[in-house]
This record gives structure tokens, C-alpha cells and sequence, in this order.
């Protein structure tokens, strides 16, 4: 599956969205592109265990504290802090990890593809979501 259909296929297949690294700052993609999908009818369930809510949801401290399944793991952290989330993905049964604009990690996407989870790295999903839904 190339890049553009994978993308397409988490965007159709993806209904909870875990926000790994999101941000209490607005101007800050962590913030913008959950809020973004939140708005596209995507349920944003967000990871920082520095925040309590955001979006007017309560805020896990990992993704392993998440009580509901999740589709994709969202990752707004830098490349080389992926691997662990990567796992947790893994653990948790999600179906996704998309590495988020500037963010990859070979060996984490390796890992995922290889448990079964479709892989993107290095793409803004809210400017993909655009094109996808225009499309």
C-alpha cells in the first residue's frame, strides 16, 4: 500500500484519534490539529500527563490509562521519543500511529507495521485530511 492509501485508509477506517503530546497551547500543532479533527466528527481522546482536560476532555497521562479502544495513536513528540508510544500503541490495539509533521522513527514504524498497524511518518494529518476530503 503506498503512502497516499495508507492515509486515505486511516482517515476512512478511524473514528478515536489518541493525541499523544497535545498541547494546552492553541497556536501549537498538538493543539490546532486535534482540534481540527475534532471538528471533522473524529472523537480526540488527549494524551499529556501534564494537562487534566482539554477539548473539554479528560486528559490521560499514557495510553495505556485509556479506558476506551482506540483506532490511531496521533504522535506530536519528537522523533527520537516515538518508540515507547509506539509500543503502547501496540499494547493498546490500535489500529494506526501516524508521526506527525517532522516526526519519524524507522525502527518504531518497523515495529508497528510488522504488530499489523498502518504506518505514516512525517505527514501533518489535518493538511492530509484537507486534501483527502476534498478529494
Amino acid at each position: 500500500m503506498d503512502t497516499q492509501d495508507t492515509k486515505a485508509a486511516i482517515m476512512a477506517g478511524t473514528k478515536t484519534i489518541a493525541v499523544v503530546g497535545f498541547s494546552s497551547k492553541e497556536h501549537r500543532a498538538g493543539y490546532y490539529v486535534p482540534a481540527y479533527l475534532a471538528a471533522q466528527g473524529y472523537t480526540i481522546v488527549p494524551v499529556n500527563p501534564n494537562l487534566e482536560t482539554a477539548l473539554g476532555q479528560p486528559v490521560y497521562p499514557e495510553l495505556r490509562a485509556i479506558p476506551d479502544p482506540v483506532d490511531l495513536v496521533l504522535i506530536f513528540q519528537r522523533s527520537e521519543n516515538v518508540p515507547p508510544f509506539v509500543d503502547e500503541a501496540i499494547d493498546i490495539g490500535a489500529k494506526s500511529v501516524w508521526m506527525q509533521l517532522g516526526i519519524a522513527n524507522e525502527n518504531a514504524a518497523s515495529k508497528a507495521r510488522e504488530a499489523g498497524l498502518l504506518v505514516v511518518e512525517d505527514a501533518c494529518m489535518m493538511v492530509d485530511h484537507r486534501l483527502w476530503h476534498a478529494s
